[in-house]
């Protein structure tokens, strides 16, 4: 897939979270009284600008995008007219300028609950929790889980789907803690495991988690059955049939349908021999599959679906859809999570625990963002949803620059019973630039990194 296809989702991920963090910003200064001057999406020069409203506020988009601003009135910064001075920043409550300071990320943490919201109503539908594999001598397998268990609880907190699981194991694995698991066995019976997660690592280079564990989540491997076959296609020409089984191809025994379509889709433009099974008897035959290529690259096909189970489908997918009220409250509920867990990973970097490579920097954001966006909009969504969450946490973080330092600083003030000298502030901002310089080096290196074999 083209880079400019990642590029553009990238900025139009930033577009959103920027606008919506500072019209938070913007919609707050006029709420308490104060006079806008300039709403830009991105930093220094500007390319387009328009003077809008009573006060003619100068809305601008500029040339570096990675960012945006708020410029309000203060006599700090300029010289302000008498009739006007009751309108600058500086001049209000200390009440009004935290609020107003407040209202940027508060704005990303309702988007967030906002884009889960409309997922929620909309319903999706998601693998359940039900094991599908478990590898030998791993930790899933020593704690007793098998093919089949439907996992129902982790740590006393209930699981839905798939993702409810992956999401739980992780928080958990952060703390590397020894979690009860809660399952319901294939015969119906209600049990209880308890699954070490000590071992865990939570690592941007790491395997996925379940992995870790040795757990595979989702549908169990397919018998190679041929459900329906592609008209005009190579299966159709050979004169494969719907309830054909691949026993062998090219000499190999065929275990299931994935390993069955991953060697099929190396053998494009190439003879293969098979040997089906047809009822009660075995056919012999040569197929040669087509060339094909799409976003994957260029793959094998032999046109043919494989014969779904639907007993088995119904339950290994679900379709979870909730109503208005309910729907609402669990959107709060997984903004809360998520910024609760994105404080977690934080301290746990700062504490040697989690690795500091999973700081993650635009290269990475901008690969998610096109990845997401081919997935399909409930997927971008979600991937918008996340980012803005941490976007308004990052800025909520006590660091002089970000809105939590200014925070910081009103927090102060009010102990104090006024303001922090300006030579302090200053070199509060020094330092928190210093910060942001050497947090924004390290997530590129781990860009870099992550671009670079090895």
């Amino acid at each position: 897939m083209s880079i400019l296809h990642y590029i553009w989702w990238f900025l139009v991920a930033l577009a959103i979270l920027i606008a919506v963090h500072e019209y938070g910003h913007y919609l707050a200064a006029r709420l308490c009284g104060v006079k806008v001057l300039r709403f830009s999406l991105g930093f220094g020069p500007r390319i387009f600008a328009r003077q809008i409203g009573p006060d003619r506020t100068e809305w601008a988009l500029s040339a570096i995008p990675l960012g945006g601003y708020v410029k309000m009135l203060d006599e700090r910064e300029e010289a302000v007219p008498p009739a006007e001075r009751h309108r600058a920043f500086n001049r209000q409550s200390l009440g009004k300028r935290s609020i107003i300071v407040l209202a940027g990320p508060v704005a990303n943490f309702l988007l967030a609950i906002l884009i889960y919201w409309g997922v929620f109503l909309h319903g999706s539908q998601e693998l359940a929790p039900v094991v599908g594999a478990v590898s030998a001598d791993s930790v899933a397998a020593r704690a007793g889980l098998v093919v089949g268990d439907r996992i129902e609880r982790v740590a006393g907190e209930t699981i839905d789907t798939a993702s409810d699981l992956r999401w739980v194991i992780i928080d958990h694995a952060i703390d590397r803690k020894r979690v009860e698991v809660e399952v319901s066995t294939p015969r119906g019976a209600r049990e209880v495991r308890q699954i070490d997660l000590a071992d865990v690592k939570i690592d941007d280079g790491a395997p996925d988690a379940l992995a870790q564990l040795g757990l595979t989540v989702g549908l169990p491997p397919l018998p190679a059955v041929v459900g329906r076959t592609m008209p005009g296609g190579p299966a159709e020409r050979a004169g494969l049939q719907p309830g054909d089984r691949f026993i062998e191809v090219d000499g190999q025994p065929v275990e299931d349908w994935r390993g069955f379509a991953t060697y099929i889709a190396k053998r494009g433009g190439q003879d293969t021999r098979l040997v089906i099974q047809r009822g009660a008897g075995r056919l012999e035959m040569v197929v040669q599959p087509e060339t094909v290529n799409d976003q994957s690259g260029s793959r094998g096909r032999l046109g043919v679906e494989v014969q779904q189970d639907p007993e088995l489908l119904q339950r290994h997918l679900i379709t979870m859809r909730y109503g208005v009220a309910e729907g609402f409250v669990r959107s709060i509920e997984q903004t809360a999570e998520t910024s609760i867990f994105t404080l977690k990973v934080m301290y746990r970097m700062i504490t040697g625990v989690v690795s500091l490579k999973n700081v993650s920097g635009p290269v990475t954001i901008a690969d998610y963002a096109g990845q997401t966006a081919r997935m399909g909009v409930e997927h971008y969504l979600r991937f918008l949803a996340l980012v803005s969450i941490s976007l308004g946490v990052l800025n909520l973080l006590p660091v002089p620059v970000l809105d939590g330092g200014h925070l910081l600083y009103y927090v102060a003030e009010f102990v104090r019973g006024r303001p922090l000298s300006e030579r302090v502030m200053e070199a509060g901002q020094r330092l928190g630039l210093t910060l942001l310089v050497l947090l924004s080096m390290l997530a590129l290196f781990n860009d870099i990194n992550r671009l670079l074999p090895g």
